[in-house]
């Protein structure tokens, strides 16, 4: 009876230090991110469901409304087409979350495979990637974004393509410095006298271990690239009309204020400001929580 008695005792201490994912989460989070994750998520249910949500087609101009102020047909009022903006933010944050996640997914896998290469060959491979690395790091990456433009076009997967390569050395700069540590410790080395493939030891066990830093680096990189690409859209390079984009109603939204009607500007701005800062909100708590377990 005093074995299985202490084995229950044991497992009912474990269970109460263990509050759960979500709780760790929380902590991990704060109440600033916490209330940032919030934002997020209304962003992100707003975008998702969009084509329930919104009361209008986005892109259906009605000249009668042109430029109207708030009512109950039009909660946000209407641009200068008679479109009604509250559609239009709806359906303009799924562009403006959209495009960055697809950046930062693309950069973030290239960034990691590469950073865990040079991390495990060492030597002239990893001297080669950092230097490749040095020279994408010296270019702003919203000029990757431009340059995809003037030879490509302008669209919406030029843009995150440029973006993806400018955002790469990001990604790969932090994920190999800690590759390279894990690459030291007993457990590798265990992994590598049992007959492991660098393959296998850098996927199975070394990838699993920096795995909170590359996600705190991912979101991290994720506002700076809602910025880029709002940046693009605003400059006309990016998404074009008629499609509804937030950085783009900002830049229609222009001629709008000088009109007396500032509202379109005004909330597509407050969005993005709003989208941005409840990233950057969370990836400085993940970030800082990612450093404190190293």
């Amino acid at each position: 009876m005093t074995a299985p008695r202490t084995t229950q005792i044991a497992l009912t201490r474990a269970a109460a230090q263990d509050p759960g994912r979500l709780t760790l989460l929380a902590r991990r989070l704060g109440v600033p991110g916490i209330v940032a994750s919030g934002v997020l998520a209304v962003f992100v249910l707003v975008a998702v469901f969009a084509p329930v949500l919104a009361p209008y087609d986005p892109d259906y101009p009605d000249l009668l409304s042109s430029l109207s102020g708030p009512s109950p047909e039009h909660l946000l009022g209407a641009d200068a087409l008679g479109r009604d903006l509250l559609s239009r933010l709806m359906w303009g944050a799924r562009i403006t979350l959209l495009g960055p996640t697809l950046v930062i997914l693309i950069s973030t896998v290239i960034g990691t495979a590469l950073a865990l290469i040079a991390a495990w060959n060492r030597g002239r491979v990893d001297t080669v990637i950092s230097w490749v690395l040095d020279v994408l790091f010296s270019v702003p990456g919203i000029v990757f974004g431009l340059i995809a433009v003037a030879i490509f076009g302008p669209n919406l997967m030029t843009v995150v393509v440029g973006l993806s390569i400018g955002y790469i050395p990001y990604v790969a700069r932090v994920v190999r410095g800690a590759a390279l540590r894990e690459r030291g410790m007993p457990y590798v080395q265990a992994a590598w006298l049992q007959g492991q493939s660098g393959i296998g030891i850098s996927l199975r066990q070394i990838l699993p271990n920096v795995q909170p830093i590359v996600v705190a680096q991912a979101v991290s990189s994720l506002g700076f690239a809602v910025i880029d690409l709002a940046a693009v859209s605003f400059l006309g390079l990016g998404v074009q009309p008629p499609t509804a984009d937030l950085g783009l109603m900002v830049k229609s939204g222009f001629d709008s204020v000088l009109r007396g009607q500032p509202l379109e500007a005004v909330s597509a701005g407050l969005a993005i400001v709003l989208i941005v800062w409840s990233i950057t909100v969370i990836g400085d708590r993940l970030t800082s929580n990612a450093r404190s377990i190293r």
